[in-house]
């Protein structure tokens, strides 16, 4: 019987090694950078600050919202390639609209290979600016591919509807790993949210206001994972950096089993 009992013991030291050493865990941040201004200089473009809160974050990949490439208002600046120069991440741009000469739209940033891109138009049943989602395929170190996908929805509630079903059903396609985040423009107790949680796993714990950046009081920046893996979160935090723009960060540590 002691022998039975030392196998089994043995078997479930192997198992739960064999688990820890194919887990692999991802560092996250979501964060609308208002064009890199500080709402508290409304002249100012601050580029640097942006990529210093990405950069003391840790953050392993990154979905940014309201991104300027070639605007006035952002100094002509392109804020895709600035920030991937600044945080020494491969990066994705994903536009929105047209904007003057430039592009106003989404980033993604990566500290690991990108593998794969993918762009597609949100619908819009009722009238308003195109808005976009990017997905990208990021090869872990440790092996392991997961799938990346970051938008920012639109203000009006139906056409926010519809995007998070138009996102469920591209979620249906995806059997690895799909970390999805965003300015969703909704709270957690919305619409819009609630029909992304039939497919998304959304942090209910650990979950805070991001926006505005002082005296925050609206939940709508957001961090979810596709429930078709098995996945903890290790970490789930609000960054409290009131300067760099009108939302605040949004962190999550990822482990996938």
């Amino acid at each position: 019987m002691k022998i039975k009992i030392m196998r089994l013991l043995s078997l479930f030291l192997i198992l739960f090694v064999s688990l820890q050493l194919n887990a692999q865990t991802v560092k996250i941040l979501t964060y609308n950078i208002h064009h890199a201004n500080p709402p508290s200089e409304p002249n100012k473009i601050d580029i640097e600050a942006i990529a210093k809160v990405i950069n003391e974050s840790g953050a392993e990949i990154v979905g940014i919202q309201e991104v300027d490439i070639n605007v006035s208002r952002s100094e002509m600046m392109n804020q895709a390639e600035k920030l991937s120069e600044l945080t020494g991440m491969d990066y994705f741009f994903s536009k929105g609209i047209d904007l003057e000469k430039g592009y106003y739209g989404t980033l993604i940033l990566s500290k690991h290979k990108i593998i794969g891109k993918r762009r597609y138009d949100l619908p819009m049943p009722v009238k308003s600016e195109n808005r976009s989602l990017a997905i990208v395929d990021v090869e872990l170190p440790g092996g392991k591919t997961i799938s990346f996908a970051n938008t920012h929805l639109d203000l009006k509630e139906e056409n926010r509807i519809a995007q998070a079903e138009f996102i469920n059903e591209l979620g249906e396609l995806y059997s690895k790993p799909l970390i999805f985040v965003g300015d969703l423009n909704a709270k957690p107790e919305s619409k819009p949210i609630q029909v992304l949680e039939k497919y998304f796993v959304r942090n209910t714990k650990n979950n805070q206001p991001t926006s505005p950046n002082v005296n925050a009081r609206n939940e709508i920046d957001y961090i979810m994972v596709l429930n078709n893996q098995e996945f903890e979160w290790k970490e789930y935090r609000v960054i409290k950096e009131e300067y760099a723009s009108d939302h605040l960060p949004l962190f999550a540590e990822v482990v996938f089993r």
